[in-house]
């Protein structure tokens, strides 16, 4: 049985036409059918060509463990901790926010304005990594074309923690 979690980020942009763009990600964390399961991580950022982190866009965390304990488990997105986790403070306003247990999820966030109002037009990837304790880690990369000029949807699939990954823009 595939369950299935989405994340809708709703991101009011300016490109140099002035237009005001949506981008929406969508992904599957499968329920597994394992014997200990540990609700995973989940980290979205886009990244340029050079892949260099141009944004974050989602952390998902344990956030209510005491003194900010599940910040400790963090490093396990091993891509999202070297490129960017090991240098910000969390939690990151706006763009971390608590494990979901398997079932589908719909999250809006305000993220990042300034950031993307400045991206320049070229091709970027929107990267999504999962990982679980007593379990696996995987990562997906989403190409994308930025600004869109119509509704386009970009997609890729994972192998086992995560399944479809979509990524939906429009002007």
């Amino acid at each position: 049985m595939k369950l299935r979690y989405s994340i809708a980020v709703g991101l009011p942009l300016v490109s140099a036409s002035a237009m005001a763009a949506d981008l929406t990600l969508k992904f599957e964390l499968p329920q597994l059918n394992v014997a200990e399961y540990h609700r995973p991580y989940v980290a979205a950022w886009l990244e340029n060509a050079d892949q260099k982190v141009v944004t974050n866009l989602a952390v998902l965390y344990d956030v209510k463990k005491k003194d900010n304990a599940g910040t400790k488990w963090l490093k396990d997105m091993r891509q999202w901790w070297r490129k960017v986790g090991r240098d910000v403070e969390m939690p990151m306003d706006g763009v971390s926010g608590a494990t979901r247990a398997p079932g589908e999820v719909s999250l809006s966030f305000p993220v990042a304005k300034d950031a993307l109002n400045k991206l320049p037009a070229g091709n970027y990837q929107l990267v999504v990594e999962a990982a679980r304790e007593a379990g696996g880690r995987e990562l997906v990369k989403v190409p994308v074309a930025w600004p869109p000029k119509s509704a386009q949807s970009f997609s890729a699939k994972g192998k086992e923690e995560l399944g479809d990954v979509t990524v939906q823009v429009k002007p």
